[in-house]
C-alpha cells in the first residue's frame, strides 16, 4: 500500500513539474488517501500485535 501511495505521489510531482495541474491534484489526492490507508492499517496491526503478546 505503501508502494502505491510513493508511486502516485511521484507520478503527481512529475505531472506538476510538467504542467498537468488536473492530474498532479488527482494523483497526489490518490496518494494522500491511499497513505492513510496505510496508516490505519499499520496501527491497527501494531495495537492487534501487542493485544496477542498478552
Amino acid at each position: 500500500m505503501l508502494y502505491w501511495a510513493l508511486m502516485f505521489f511521484i507520478v503527481a510531482i512529475i505531472a506538476g513539474v510538467f504542467g498537468f495541474g488536473g492530474i498532479a491534484s488527482a494523483s497526489a489526492g490518490i496518494a494522500q488517501i491511499l497513505f492513510v490507508i496505510f496508516l490505519v492499517l499499520f496501527v491497527v496491526a501494531l495495537i492487534m500485535r501487542f493485544v496477542r503478546k498478552v
